[in-house]
């Protein structure tokens, strides 16, 4: 099959498991089939599906990674005041490195809303429907929903990188408290802990609870940058972290804690 061919496939076998489907129309247009795709991607229910499904998407999302490309965590530019650490702006799914941290919520199976811009969203869409079926194997297991300030650790799929640490940042409503920043400081040593757990020497971070979550920016990346910077000294950890950021605005509040 070609590229096309596998994407209007793996369209047709998501169509046909739902009878509520049957009225979709397959787009013509390249960008309106991979939004289809990637919708009911997003709307999927974890429940099994026949590994042909699996083989042909992940021969798409390896050939849509690809095409965009890969970028080296070896190769990028670490921060001014700290050798370790790394300040970088881009997609967090580009990044061939150990592990990238996902900002989850407390179903910690991912986003279901179709096409949102969440990182949780992207980082489930682009390494396929795998990782909502061994998130729900977790969460299953563990038979109720993750606490905030926890995290797990899964396969990373058809991403770059090798592992994904999910984590559930707190959700401030209201004035900012104590208690919202001792579990955001706790996430992060949550994840820390869990990489040097597995013996990995590299992790990057979005900006958890931020945004939707609406943890304030500034102090969230302090937050980020003294609990990351405690942990190397307590634990005497060589790993090396990024700060990945999206928003120029996050690049110029890390910048000033890491570079000036």
């Amino acid at each position: 099959m070609t590229h096309e061919e596998k994407r209007i496939w793996l369209i047709r076998q998501l169509i046909n498991e739902n009878p509520e489907y049957s009225q979709y129309r397959i787009p013509d247009t390249e960008q309106d089939q991979k939004d289809l795709l990637r919708a009911l991607m997003n709307v999927r229910m974890p429940k099994p599906i026949i590994n042909e499904f699996l083989a042909i998407q992940d021969e798409y999302l390896l050939e849509e990674s690809n095409v965009i490309g890969y970028v080296d965590v070896n190769k990028l530019e670490v921060s001014k005041k700290n050798q370790q650490i790394i300040l970088w702006q881009g997609d967090i799914t580009t990044l061939k490195i150990d592990a990238i941290v996902n900002a989850a919520n407390s179903q910690m199976c991912g986003c279901f809303r179709v096409l949102h811009n969440c990182v949780d969203n992207i980082i489930h869409t682009k390494s396929g429907i795998q990782l909502r079926l061994k998130c729900n194997e977790l969460m299953q297991k563990q038979g109720h929903e993750e606490e905030t300030g926890k995290a797990k650790i899964t396969p990373a799929y058809n991403l770059p990188c090798d592992y994904v640490i999910h984590t559930v940042g707190p959700i401030v409503q209201g004035k900012l408290t104590v208690k919202h920043e001792e579990l955001l400081a706790s996430c992060y040593h949550s994840c820390l802990e869990l990489a040097k757990e597995n013996n990995l020497t590299s992790i990057a971070f979005c900006c958890i609870s931020t945004g939707v979550f609406m943890f304030p920016n500034r102090r969230a990346a302090e937050i980020a940058v003294n609990t990351v910077q405690h942990f190397m000294e307590e634990t005497g950890s060589k790993m090396k972290v990024v700060f990945n950021v999206f928003k120029d605005e996050d690049r110029e509040i890390y910048d000033l804690l890491l570079n000036k």
